[in-house]
């Protein structure tokens, strides 16, 4: 299991392009992803999922990843978040 915290800095968060963007990069790996933000804890790869979070700008979100492919799911995802969804 590799875990990492990263913060969302595009203003208005994982809003529905942006979380399309997301899950269809999540969708790239093999290991199961997760995201938590606070308690709750959704699949990585499911919108509503990520929806339901309600992750706005300025949060930070932990991006979890079991599998074979675990470290590179996770950075793969946070270079993602880091860019700003290229919004």
């Amino acid at each position: 299991m590799f875990v990492k915290e990263v913060k969302v800095t595009n203003q208005v968060g994982l809003h529905a392009r942006p979380a399309t963007f997301f899950i269809q990069k999540a969708n790239e790996y093999k290991s199961s992803i997760w995201v938590e933000k606070e308690e709750r804890r959704v699949n990585a790869k499911s919108l509503l999922g990520i929806l339901s979070l309600g992750i706005v700008g300025e949060t930070c979100i932990r991006i979890i990843a079991d599998g074979t492919d675990e470290q590179l799911a996770v950075e793969g995802l946070i270079k993602l978040v880091e860019s700003g969804f290229a919004e």
